[in-house]
């Protein structure tokens, strides 16, 4: 391994440690510095994020809409790697994972019971929590996703440069400064930020794991569990890593949205299945309908609190995300032309995502707002606790622990394979040691900043970081739109003299 290419690496380790270690010894002073850092962006730079989520959406609809939406990720006559089913399942286990399991029926209910300019509890409310839960959960994350995750691949499988988050702007800056200083940096903040958003994940996981636990076989909530719950899931996403792409993440991934289907369906059966299938039906009507106005909502004259708390938020912890998941959706996507990645990594799993708040929102809503107060009380345990008042409640619970599991495999190993990449010069298939040493400190940070407190604080402190993420994708829209137009026009001159 030549020396350049373990400098992203060892610097990352570095900042990775050093920001763990303050979480850790420091949590109080820590936690008033991500805490100032996030007030101040999302206070003043609230409508930022608001713009640029939109602008990703409308940009990658654009792409997918133009003539670019026929070139293919590859040369012309690749072929794409894995059948829809296990991209689609891949793609979402890596993008939503243990969020939908975990906000599932707490963030409708939160709304229900707090919604904005509204009286808690009725119906209004409850339409209200439904549309906003599929607004915050749809199509603007994987817009955002897209965006990384298009401009990598198309540089990766056209082009043949690394794959690395620095690669996609060689269009805009040249080759031998993304070779620099800048690519390093860009490529050490895509590391940090899929460390800290992925250990805060991880250690919201085995929460709510505990909490399943809990509640399903009377095991307690305490330091003992979570280390058994943590080591367990650790070896197994070690193992599932070191197999590689093709044999554990796609494995796991399948059984995934195996799971994710049995739970859906035995929960549209047992719960109001009626008012499910209104629920969903109203809710898709209300997304289509305001979907611009809400793109761009904020109370300029009034309290902002509501979309800091909640869609500022949620951009801004997308736009976090957005490193890893991009990173991992571009390797698993080539072969497939700029359309079919658009319309399969944007429409297909917000509308999954959608009936999953739908099912489960609406059998909350349905339980009353006080069932409903009572399972917010505690987010990690809110699903078990709305399913204690259901028909085979305790078989959904157990589904959905085991759905858990999975999906925190599945985030970790994913994560652990993105890591390996990004800290080897954008290989492909990462060394063993790499996805080994980065799933040791995933998990170790994600354990130590539970036992510090400082999980919901790392997930500030990652979003506040990831700030100037939201410029450098902005500028990736630039860099990739350079370089489809130079496509084309190289295209036409070839088409030219062929014909010619």
């Amino acid at each position: 391994m030549k020396g350049k290419d373990n400098s992203v690496f060892l610097i990352s380790l570095i900042v990775v440690f050093s920001i763990s270690l303050w979480g850790i010894l420091a949590p109080e002073g820590f936690g008033q510095v991500a805490n100032g850092l996030f007030a101040f962006l999302t206070d003043k730079f609230g409508w930022f994020y608001l713009l640029a989520m939109f602008f990703f959406v409308i940009f990658m609809f654009g792409i997918a809409v133009s003539k670019f939406g026929q070139i293919r990720l590859g040369d012309d006559d690749s072929k794409p790697e894995y059948s829809y089913i296990s991209w689609f399942a891949m793609l979402f286990s890596a993008g939503m994972g243990i969020g939908l399991v975990f906000w599932g029926v707490a963030e409708p209910l939160n709304h229900f019971m707090a919604p904005m300019n509204m009286e808690a509890g009725t119906s209004e409310a409850a339409n209200f929590a439904i549309y906003t839960s599929f607004f915050h959960w749809g199509i603007h994350p994987w817009a955002n996703y897209s965006v990384i995750a298009l401009a990598l691949a198309y540089m990766q499988f056209r082009k043949g440069k690394p794959g690395l988050i620095s690669s996609i702007f060689i269009p805009l800056l040249g080759e031998e400064k993304v070779k620099g200083p800048i690519g390093k940096t860009i490529d050490i903040l895509a590391i940090f930020a899929t460390v800290a958003g992925v250990a805060t994940s991880l250690g919201l996981g085995v929460l709510q794991i505990n909490g399943g636990l809990n509640y399903l076989f009377g095991i307690p909530i305490n330091t003992t569990v979570s280390i058994i719950i943590i080591v367990t899931v650790t070896v197994l996403f070690m193992i599932s890593a070191v197999s590689g792409l093709d044999k554990g993440i796609k494995f796991l991934s399948n059984a995934n949205i195996g799971l994710a289907t049995i739970l859906m369906i035995l929960a549209l059966i047992v719960g109001p299945t009626v008012m499910i299938l209104n629920s969903l039906t109203n809710g898709l009507g209300m997304y289509l309908g305001n979907i611009i106005q809400e793109s761009m909502n904020l109370e300029p004259f009034g309290d902002n609190s509501w979309f800091g708390g909640w869609r500022i938020f949620y951009w801004a912890w997308w736009i976090a995300w957005a490193p890893f998941v991009g990173v991992f959706i571009a390797r698993i996507s080539k072969g497939r032309t700029i359309r079919e990645f658009i319309i399969g990594v944007t429409l297909v799993p917000a509308l999954g995502s959608f009936v999953w708040f739908a099912i489960f929102g609406t059998i909350g809503i349905n339980l009353g707002p006080e069932i409903a107060s009572e399972a917010i009380q505690v987010t990690e345990t809110a699903f078990f606790v709305v399913m204690k008042h259901m028909p085979y409640g305790n078989l959904i619970s157990m589904i959905a622990v085991l759905l858990l599991c999975t999906f925190f495999v599945t985030s970790a190993d994913s994560a652990t394979f993105v890591l390996g990449m990004l800290s080897s010069n954008g290989d492909l298939n990462p060394s063993t040691q790499k996805k080994l040493i980065w799933g040791t400190i995933q998990s170790l940070m994600a354990f130590s900043l539970m036992m510090a407190g400082g999980l919901s604080v790392l997930q500030i402190a990652s979003i506040a970081a990831a700030f100037p993420f939201a410029i450098v994708m902005v500028f990736a829209c630039f860099s990739l739109l350079k370089a489809l137009k130079e496509d084309s026009v190289n295209t036409e001159k070839s088409s030219k003299k062929i014909a010619s």
